[in-house]
C-alpha cells in the first residue's frame, strides 16, 4: 500500500476574508457571505460540471494552507471550549491534523463561464481564507448526507452562540451595502479568540479591502472603527 498520495489543487476560492482572522469557524454559521470558486487551467472544462447546476448544495474538499506541518499532536484545544479543555484530534475539526484538510458544506448560488476564466462557481457560507486550494468537490446528496437526529457531541452548545452587534452609523455607513449584512453576521459569531475576553482590547481584521476594529463586553460586540485596509495589508485577489 502506497505511504503518501499527492493529491493535485483543481481551483482556488476567493473570498472576502485575506486572513484567517475572522473567518466563520464552520461553514454555513454566515450564510450571507459570498465567495468564488476558480478552477485551474486544467479543470476549466465546462463539461467535468455538467448536471452540477442541478445540486444546491456542494461538498469542497481543500487544504488548511496556513497550518501545514511536519508533525502532529493527538490532542489539540478547541476554540469554543476556551482553548484550555483537550480534546482529541480526530474529534475536532482543528486545522492542525497529521493531514491538513478541511471539509465545508456551501450552497451553490451559481455557475457563469468567464472567457478567461472558463466556468466559475459562485458559493455562500464558505468558511475559506482568500486564495486556499480546493483539492475536490462533490455534490451534497440530502437523502443520505442529512442526518437530523445526529448528536453534536461537546460541540453541539457552540450552535446558538451569538454576540449582539452594535453598528454604529458612521461606521456601518463606509461599508459598501451589499457588505452590511455579511459583515455584521460574522462579528455576531465574535471572531475572537474564545481564550481572549478583555473588555477594554481592541480588535481587529480585514474584510473585503477593510479594517474592522471592535471591543466585546457583557456578550456585546461595538464596532469601532472601519477604515481601508492599509497599503502594507494582506490584500484580496481579484480575478473577476
Amino acid at each position: 500500500m502506497d505511504e503518501g498520495y499527492t493529491l493535485k489543487t483543481i481551483a482556488r476560492i476567493h473570498s472576502d476574508f485575506p486572513t484567517k482572522f475572522g473567518i466563520p469557524r464552520q461553514s454555513g454559521l454566515v450564510e450571507q457571505l459570498l465567495s468564488t470558486i476558480v478552477f485551474e487551467p486544467e479543470y476549466r472544462v465546462p463539461a467535468a460540471l455538467r448536471g452540477l447546476e442541478g445540486f444546491s448544495h456542494l461538498w469542497l474538499i481543500w487544504q488548511f494552507s496556513e497550518a501545514v506541518r511536519g508533525s502532529w499532536r493527538p490532542t489539540v484545544r478547541p476554540p469554543r471550549l476556551g482553548g484550555n479543555t483537550r480534546m482529541g484530534v480526530f474529534a475536532t475539526r482543528s486545522p492542525f491534523r497529521p493531514n491538513a484538510l478541511g471539509l465545508s458544506c456551501v450552497k451553490l448560488e451559481g455557475i457563469t463561464q468567464d472567457a478567461a476564466l472558463g466556468p466559475v462557481l459562485t458559493v455562500a457560507g464558505a468558511d475559506l481564507m482568500d486564495g486556499t486550494p480546493i483539492f475536490d468537490l462533490k455534490p451534497y446528496l440530502p437523502y443520505t448526507d442529512s442526518r437530523p437526529g445526529a448528536a453534536g457531541g461537546f460541540a453541539q452548545p457552540a450552535r446558538a452562540y451569538a454576540l449582539e452587534v452594535e453598528f454604529p452609523e458612521r461606521w456601518l455607513a463606509r461599508v459598501p451595502q451589499p457588505l452590511r449584512a455579511p459583515l455584521t453576521a460574522v462579528l455576531a459569531q465574535d471572531p475572537r479568540p474564545s481564550y481572549q475576553a478583555d473588555p477594554d482590547r481592541v480588535y481587529g481584521f480585514f474584510f473585503a479591502g477593510l479594517e474592522v476594529k471592535f471591543t466585546v463586553q457583557q456578550g456585546l460586540l461595538t464596532v469601532c472603527g472601519v477604515a481601508p485596509a492599509a497599503s502594507n495589508a494582506p490584500s484580496l485577489q481579484t480575478l473577476l
